[in-house]
């Protein structure tokens, strides 16, 4: 099944390479106006003004030919960094929770096939274990290069892959995800997308964030969380709760009151609230994920693009 698209609007104009189909900061054969100015030679008779030309010469009294300048049309680069912590894989598909490597799956889906669409760049980062390819812990890596973009014609099959195994990676991995990017920053330049699918329950350091903004990158974290038990908590006081460790090694029955149940809740939303006013407070551009099928993942998505589309309106 071809994934449903999304339109991906960056915050800023692209400096990237030619041909693609994001507006850029840079002149060139586009559909933008950049402005005018006087004819020279060896400009193309197509970009003259011919109106702006009329008014000028009629004012002026003599022939005068104003050319109308373009924003080139550039290649977007997408960057996905997918979180594979074992917690990511914490409830199981048969439960009616969010399952979290299907919700990441889908919006990968998404994300890969909006860029290609928009004739864009895709690369994947990772640190789980990959079968012959990585090991837990060490990154897993496909850069958005031109060269290497034939893995792009499986790589909508590659992020269904997800679902599968190998939620391996070390606790800090997304942070360890950002700061390698940030090495390879010639290869993701300035107005590249950075999505981070992460439940963010451990979170990468302010540091690390405000690095991968200082570089220009459009960061976006996709916030991937159950609605019951982690943006919230259930009234089960006076039950017993089986509760396991992310890896399914212990097994536990508690019973909590009242009291304890409300003041879960309470700190479960007071938590996704801080995450969200942080990650706003630092320049970046999070949404929440609450849905795993494939029509509400992308109805979340598309829900983002809107809102993006509405705010860069707003300031321009």
């Amino acid at each position: 099944m071809t994934a449903e698209t999304i339109p991906l609007y960056p915050r800023r104009r692209l400096l990237g390479s030619a041909s693609g189909g994001h507006t850029s900061i840079r002149r060139g054969e586009g559909s933008d106006v950049a402005g005018s100015r006087p004819y020279q030679p060896g400009d193309r008779i197509h970009a003259i003004d011919w109106k702006a030309s009329a008014r000028l010469s009629a004012a002026r009294g003599s022939d005068e030919f104003i050319v109308r300048e373009r924003f080139a049309e550039e290649m977007p680069r997408v960057v996905l960094i997918c979180d594979r912590r074992p917690e990511m894989a914490l409830f199981p598909r048969d439960l009616p929770w969010l399952h979290k490597p299907e919700a990441v799956a889908h919006a990968a889906e998404v994300i890969v096939a909006s860029a290609l669409n928009e004739r864009g760049l895709v690369g994947y980062l990772d640190y789980g274990s990959h079968s012959g390819e990585s090991a837990a812990g060490t990154p897993f890596w496909r850069p958005p290069r031109a060269q290497s973009n034939v893995w792009t014609g499986d790589l909508v099959e590659h992020t269904r892959g997800y679902l599968e195994g190998g939620f391996d990676a070390p606790p800090d991995n997304v942070e360890r995800a950002l700061r390698f990017l940030a090495v390879a920053r010639g290869i993701v330049p300035p107005g590249s997308f950075v999505f981070v699918l992460s439940d963010l329950l451990v979170r990468p350091s302010q540091d690390a964030w405000v690095a991968a903004a200082d570089r220009g990158w459009d960061v976006v974290p996709v916030v991937v969380q159950d609605p019951v038990w982690e943006q919230s908590f259930p009234p089960v006081e006076s039950t017993v709760v089986p509760v396991t460790d992310a890896g399914g090694d212990r097994l536990l029955f508690v019973q909590l009151t009242r009291r304890e149940t409300q003041a879960r809740r309470a700190a479960h939303e007071q938590r996704l609230a801080d995450v969200l006013a942080e990650l706003v407070r630092l320049g970046l551009d999070p949404f929440v994920l609450s849905d795993s099928s494939r029509g509400g993942v992308h109805g979340t998505l598309l829900a983002w693009a809107e809102r993006r589309l509405a705010q860069r309106g707003h300031r321009q």
